[in-house]
């Protein structure tokens, strides 16, 4: 995984993190994470920056922490309706060919297998398909001795 994916990784499981919080705290009847919860995520980034070996990675990982506590400051991270959650998912299969369109769509609506996580930088999911073709006929002796 390159230095920008991590980065981009990081920033998504901050986000997914303040999702979390916006949720938990919609469920006890507010709209958006509570300042001191959105500081506390905020402050655990910066901790995880610092120790981050090389100067650009610290630069790119605080600058991604800063900006996700300004959204989250701003209200503009929440948990999303899962229905349109699961509609974005199955967007993103809108961009391949036809054939593998609907493998993806297979995909994304759990068939097959699926491991990793965002944490470890991504979500690989696979699915097999078998299709039946023309049995492989066996070489002539002539093709057979043109391959020798």
């Amino acid at each position: 995984m390159n230095r920008r994916s991590a980065s981009c990784s990081r920033v998504r499981w901050t986000l997914l993190v303040l999702a979390a919080a916006a949720a938990s705290t919609a469920a006890l009847g507010a709209d958006k994470p509570t300042a001191a919860q959105a500081r506390a995520v905020f402050e655990r980034e910066v901790a995880v920056c610092q120790g981050k070996p090389s100067n650009e990675d610290r630069a790119s990982c605080l600058r991604d922490a800063n900006a996700a506590h300004a959204e989250a400051r701003r209200g503009g991270l929440t948990a999303g309706d899962p229905a349109q959650l699961a509609a974005n998912a199955l967007r993103r299969c809108d961009a391949l060919p036809e054939a593998d369109r609907k493998d993806c769509v297979a995909r994304i609506q759990g068939q097959g297998t699926t491991s990793g996580s965002v944490a470890e930088g991504g979500i690989y999911r696979e699915l097999v398909t078998r299709e039946p073709g023309q049995a492989a006929s066996a070489p002539t002796p002539a093709a057979a001795a043109a391959t020798k």
